[in-house]
């Protein structure tokens, strides 16, 4: 929705014309709804929810953002979430919500959930860690039994069917509910009556595990082309399935992470968060920054008469101090991303930092050989500075290559998100050991 909308459903709201409002949201998709809730307060938002049908309203609430939505919830009593929104609800959407709330509000909640199976399959979904398949599953499913004569397994699907939004699989277990296969809608037509759901259902399908990691349970969508993912338990029973628009939600919120941690904030924040939020989410890099620049003052205040003796000098330091920093963060973007997307294993450091050894070699020679030519030019074959700076920029490179290679791959291995190691961390580190390795060329070579 554009600005003039937005401004218009509000002047409406605050003039008290319901007839109006809702004539406009008739036409909207819950997605431009929530767009427009986002950017109401929440008693505005109270009034357009008053005005939704119990589906529409259910769907809406789904697709507001985390803190318009935590905000509006906070001014509801805890009967009206669970009556006017979580009893239309899928439960994977429902558990999103409830994972939200403080532990009493919870409690409180799920008393008020009138369908006692449905109150049951959130509070098993609440127990799984939010960044596991576990956690991201729903429940509603399309399932039968591999015993099942056809004329049966289509009688039981109508009736399962009626109470699901979507259909992605009818997935098959046994008689100990666990996963066989998945029934291909096609065999429905094709099959003969007398046929039983095992003699054309395709086995073995591809599933994930309760406590998969989200990671991985993305990389198994795309590699298979799926639109929806079976998840079993330690036994195998089938316990929920994972639909690819959750995915995506869990892929962009990911990114969203990736690349504030790589940009130096220290928590998750929107451009719209306080600015005690935003400044606490800042801070902690920026001070490591400080420290690091304090750091770079120190070493270059040792050698302040290599300076007088060379003044020219001074004129490279922004050059050896960006150029490693650039090449650090180049390498170890290209290794989170392989990490990321299962392209680059761990268990291959030394192969990966093999391979950009030479990579490094290359461009540590194109670079330190164009500068050579520049300050040859400039100052002379016989200046110190002209072989110096080419032979300082050409360690760097080699030493912010291969650090940036080995940083990420390391804390694959420890378990710590590798996605710190395309940050300041990177540019800081390269900075000060790139300061030390110039200092330390130009002195020998004096």
């Amino acid at each position: 929705m554009n600005s003039e909308e937005i401004k218009k459903i509000t002047e409406l709201i605050e003039n008290k014309e319901p007839d109006k409002v809702k004539e406009l949201l008739n036409d909207l998709h819950p997605a431009d709804i929530a767009e427009l809730c986002n950017e109401l307060n929440a008693e505005n938002a109270r009034f357009v929810y008053l005005l939704l049908d119990n589906e529409t309203a259910a769907d809406v609430l789904v697709e507001m953002d985390e803190d318009a939505r935590k905000e509006f919830l906070d001014i509801l009593p805890s009967e009206t979430i669970a009556k006017r929104f979580v009893d239309y609800m899928d439960s994977d959407d429902a558990v999103d919500i409830i994972r939200e709330m403080d532990e009493d509000k919870q409690e409180e909640v799920l008393s008020h959930i009138e369908d006692i199976e449905q109150a049951g399959d959130i509070v098993d979904l609440l127990k799984y860690d939010e960044d596991t398949a576990g956690g991201l599953m729903g429940t509603e499913m399309v399932i039968v039994k591999e015993n099942w004569s056809m004329p049966e397994c289509l009688r039981e699907m109508r009736i399962q069917a009626e109470e699901m939004d979507e259909i992605y699989y009818v997935y098959v277990v046994d008689d100990d509910e666990r996963l066989r296969g998945v029934f291909p809608l096609k065999k429905m037509i094709t099959s003969p009556s007398v046929s039983k759901v095992k003699h054309v259902m395709k086995k073995d399908p591809v599933s994930v595990h309760v406590d998969t990691p989200i990671e991985e349970v993305v990389q198994i969508i795309e590699k298979y082309d799926l639109v929806a993912v079976p998840v079993v338990d330690s036994i195998g029973r089938l316990v929920g399935r994972i639909t690819v628009d959750d995915v995506m939600d869990e892929v962009r919120e990911q990114a969203e992470r990736d690349y504030q941690l790589a940009s130096g904030l220290s928590q998750d924040v929107e451009s719209d968060d306080n600015v005690l939020r935003q400044t606490t989410a800042r801070l902690p890099w920026l001070l490591i920054g400080m420290l690091g620049g304090i750091g770079n003052s120190m070493i270059l205040g040792n050698f302040d008469t290599t300076f007088a003796a060379h003044p020219e000098m001074a004129l490279y330091i922004p050059l050896i101090g960006g150029t490693g920093g650039n090449v650090g963060t180049q390498s170890s973007a290209l290794v989170v991303q392989g990490l990321a997307n299962s392209s680059l294993d761990s268990a291959n450091t030394f192969k990966q930092i093999a391979k950009e050894s030479v990579v490094a070699l290359i461009n540590a020679s194109i670079i330190s050989l164009l500068v050579y030519i520049y300050n040859f030019v400039r100052f002379g074959a016989s200046a110190t500075v002209s072989y110096s700076v080419s032979i300082s920029l050409f360690a760097v490179v080699m030493f912010a290559s291969i650090f940036g290679t080995l940083v990420p791959m390391t804390l694959e291995k420890l378990k710590i998100d590798p996605a710190i190691a395309t940050g300041p961390f990177i540019s800081i580190t390269n900075d000060i050991i790139g300061m030390m390795l110039y200092m330390g060329i130009t002195v020998l070579l004096s």
